[in-house]
């Protein structure tokens, strides 16, 4: 499984551990991803693994759906896309149903 959160593309980063005599060795910083079931109002549940900072972004943000139609979608990543083309036909769909 990639080391990559679903909505934000944040992934591990590289550095130094650099020590007190000023040695260097390489290292590896890893995002803290968590698998998250989120609730959309269109869409039910979606389970996805979202790094903490995209948790609270979302919450922010007031849901799922209102982060997702927020974005443009130069900033979503391809998981992102997809379940916002869900979200956009799955409301289309609702709202036709309604009128």
């Amino acid at each position: 499984m990639a080391r990559r959160c679903d909505l934000t593309g944040k992934t591990v980063q590289a550095g130094n551990n650099v020590s007190h005599a000023n040695n260097k060795t390489r290292r590896r910083f890893l995002p803290n991803l968590q698998d998250t079931t989120l609730l959309s109002d269109v869409l039910g549940a979606v389970r996805l693994r979202l790094s903490t900072r995209a948790i609270r972004t979302v919450e922010h943000n007031g849901g799922l759906d209102a982060f997702l139609l927020s974005q443009s979608d130069a900033k979503l990543t391809v998981e992102g896309l997809g379940l916002k083309r869900r979200l956009q036909k799955a409301s289309a769909k609702k709202d036709a149903k309604a009128a």
